[in-house]
């Protein structure tokens, strides 16, 4: 058992800045020589990512870790916690929409406020407050008071407009001696990360500004005492979990893994190595073949229509995973994955050609198609196991299948439900020993996903 510090970084809302906030404090504390441990409450790829290079030691990112508290349950979530914080100096958690958002409009399923709850950490808001003054502490009474379960050890303002706006806010904030005004941050918009449909900008494009993070470490410490932060904060205690003996890599796995494909939950590929798989990255965008030796493919999502060109051009590849599925070796493939799958990615630039796996076509649209968490019961047996499993996920797309596929040709293995109720069109494609699916499963939903998989790559391995 050890103890750290530990906080959740939650906002008012999305749009708050509170991504900003979480980036400048993980980048500034790593700065300092500690050992940063970051989080993301929520179905996010995006933001991990971004957390990883903010946290980096000697240039090594730290991979961060989702935590859901509908995906996941609480001891699930609390092993994801204890696993990585016992190992750290301080475990930053940056929550998802705003403090009480989640799936429902009754209860806190999912929201950044469960999981504060579920975990035991303190919850440091960030408010945006622009065009306000005293109102801005009349907004923080709401949030404190709403859930007095919620332990709200103090607030950051956002977007501070001059000293004397700063001294406004904390002023204003003295009728609420309970909570501490931890840092004003003033506004900068060159620290702001570039958007693209499905969020910021990920850190794995190439796009990224090696600078940008030591930026937000600077502008944090212009706007608050790190120091009185972390003396503030309680200790938390991290028991990391039983760890089994490690197995050796039996089976292989090609990891899709570039620009294009960078949407992985860390747990699913821990949990793909502990069942005994060797885990192989590749690029379908530049690499000129497949790993050697590979027993079966997983091809996350990303944004596949962005880099449509560069994937149609790398003729050999798409060849090669195309036999490869033929084959009938294991391959999952989601949302990005899937669409690579496809005949074609139909862009406002054009078509162009994918490995042809499945019979249609991606059609990417202006808005999104589908966004929302997804419970899926299969119908037929899988590489994930036999009939009758029940995982859980989201699905976040732009894209769709062009309506004039004939989906009747193709197997479907997915009954899935939404927030509403049953969601009716097919999902859950299946070709040979291939699974191709829009939505994200996080394998630790169902225990026994990750195993089923490595041992549907074990099964298929050729007898001498």
């Amino acid at each position: 058992m050890s103890t750290v510090k530990g906080f959740v970084v939650a906002g008012t809302h999305s749009g708050c800045g509170k991504t900003s906030v979480s980036l400048g404090l993980m980048a500034a504390l790593a700065r300092r020589g500690l050992a940063v441990q970051p989080y993301k409450c929520g179905p996010d790829f995006i933001d991990p990512g971004h957390h990883a290079l903010a946290c980096a030691v000697d240039g090594k990112p730290v991979p961060s870790h989702n935590l859901d508290g509908w995906m996941l349950d609480a001891a699930t979530n609390l092993d994801i916690f204890n696993r990585y914080a016992a190992h750290c100096d301080v475990a930053v958690a940056e929550g998802v929409m705003g403090l009480y958002d989640g799936i429902s409009g009754t209860d806190d399923s999912g929201s950044t406020a469960q999981m504060a709850k579920t975990l035991g950490l303190p919850v440091i808001l960030v408010v945006d407050a622009r065009s306000m003054a005293r109102s801005a502490a009349a907004l923080v009474s709401g949030y404190a008071g709403f859930d007095p379960d919620v332990n709200l050890a103090g607030v950051i303002f956002n977007r501070v407009g001059s000293e004397n706006h700063a001294s406004l806010l904390t002023e204003a904030m003295s009728l609420m001696p309970n909570i501490p005004v931890l840092g004003c941050l003033g506004r900068d918009e060159s620290i702001a990360t570039p958007s693209r449909h499905l969020g910021l900008v990920t850190a794995e494009c190439g796009e990224a500004d090696p600078d940008r993070y030591g930026r937000l470490a600077d502008w944090v410490e212009r706007g608050m005492d790190l120091d009185a932060l972390l003396e503030a904060l309680p200790d938390i205690e991290a028991i990391p979990p039983f760890e089994p003996v490690p197995q050796m890599g039996t089976v292989t796995i090609g990891i899709a893994r570039d620009a294009a494909f960078c949407f992985y939950y860390e747990e699913n590929l821990r949990l793909l190595r502990d069942a005994g798989a060797r885990l192989v990255e590749f690029s379908p965008m530049t690499a000129p073949r497949l790993p050697d030796a590979l027993d079966g493919l997983y091809l996350g999502g990303g944004y596949p229509e962005l880099y449509a060109f560069e994937l149609g051009q790398n003729n050999k590849l798409r060849r090669e995973v195309r036999e490869f599925c033929e084959s009938g070796r294991p391959v999952y493939a989601e949302c990005g994955g899937f669409m690579y799958l496809m005949e074609d990615i139909i862009t406002g630039r054009g078509r162009y050609a994918m490995t042809g796996v499945f019979p249609f076509r991606a059609d990417m649209g202006e808005r999104f198609r589908a966004l929302g968490y997804r419970e899926v019961t299969t119908r037929d047996t899988t590489l994930f196991g036999p009939a009758g499993l029940t995982a859980r996920g989201h699905e976040f797309h732009y894209s769709s299948i062009r309506e004039d596929a004939d989906l009747s040709t193709t197997r479907t293995a997915y009954a899935v439900r939404g927030r509403k109720g049953v969601i009716p069109h097919p999902e859950g494609f299946l070709h040979a020993n291939t699974l191709g699916s829009y939505i994200h499963l996080h394998f630790a939903s169902h225990p026994g996903m990750a195993e089923a998989f490595v041992q549907a790559c074990r099964d298929a391995i050729p007898t001498q």
